[in-house]
């Protein structure tokens, strides 16, 4: 597109399409096919594959899109790498701090919805989908196939554990351990997660 800046040192490979008035840092790598939409920022030290990135879309430095997820089949003597197909799709006017990791998809693609705000060093696993308006803090960590619903919010180091529905509106308090799916509009706190009001009167 028009107006697009790269700084030193990138690496921009085939058939990567990059709209108007985006700006990437140095020292980034785009890799085949990568789609980044207009009027965005990519952060130096970025690396991005397998994904399509919507417009307006911040993404600070050292942040890796689009790497394989952690998929194995376990086996002996050695466990067997799961082939991951899939890939990232990130919606328009998303944030996402430095070195934060998101994983491709293994079968399916892993999707942040419009307007997710993610902090620094967060991990996003295979196949999670991520809803709009989204607010997850530092340190945040959602395991595989996980589904997160509309303006949720994790505070930080909180863990959600793989194949779980998250519903809309839903808090999380900093540290909680979700082990199983939480209804719309829920808080929750403590290991395993609970109402928070319970947790902390057990407290």
């Amino acid at each position: 597109g028009d107006n697009v800046y790269h700084d030193v040192g990138v690496v921009i490979k085939d058939g990567v399409e990059i709209g108007e008035n985006t700006i990437v840092g140095a020292n980034t790598i785009i890799e085949r096919g990568v789609r980044i939409g207009a009027n965005s920022w990519i952060g130096s030290n970025v690396t991005l594959s397998y994904c399509l990135i919507g417009e307006r879309v911040i993404i600070h430095a050292g942040v890796r899109i689009g790497q394989d997820g952690y998929g194995f089949a376990v086996c002996q003597p050695f466990h067997e790498k799961v082939p991951q197909l899939g890939r990232v799709i990130i919606g328009n006017d998303v944030e996402i701090g430095s070195n934060t990791c998101i994983d491709r998809g293994a079968s399916i693609d892993t999707e942040i919805a419009d307007g997710a705000k993610l902090d620094n060093l967060v991990q996003i696993a295979h196949n999670v989908k991520i809803g709009k308006g989204c607010l997850l803090a530092s340190q945040v960590g959602i395991a595989g196939s996980t589904q997160i619903g509309d303006y949720v919010m994790m505070g930080g180091q909180a863990g959600v554990s793989g194949h779980l529905k998250v519903g809309n509106g839903v808090k999380i308090a900093a540290k909680a351990g979700v082990t199983k799916s939480v209804a719309a509009g829920e808080t929750v706190a403590g290991f395993p997660a609970m109402n928070a009001k319970r947790f902390w009167k057990n407290l």
